[in-house]
């Protein structure tokens, strides 16, 4: 995977907990709890963005799509 190098700056008590994490061995460094912390963070807002998403579908109607297809006669149907 390529890794882009970027400059962050940080509350001090924020530095000394990471490197609090990283002298107990919780992580590797510095740049992979950032890493795993901002990654965590997108994923956690993308799950969120795709909840409010489907919370605008009408459950009847997505429902009724779901199962219009399964009125007809499953004898005419391909065999797979």
């Amino acid at each position: 995977m390529n890794k882009a190098k970027i400059a962050v700056t940080l509350d001090q008590n924020i530095v000394e907990l990471l490197d609090r994490f990283v002298k107990e061995n919780i992580f590797t460094n510095r740049s992979r709890a950032i890493q795993e912390a901002v990654q965590e963070k997108l994923e956690r807002m993308e799950r969120g963005r795709l909840a409010r998403e489907c919370a605008k579908l009408d459950p009847v109607f997505e429902k009724a799509m779901a199962e219009e297809g399964l009125s007809e006669d499953t004898s005419e149907w391909p065999e797979y």
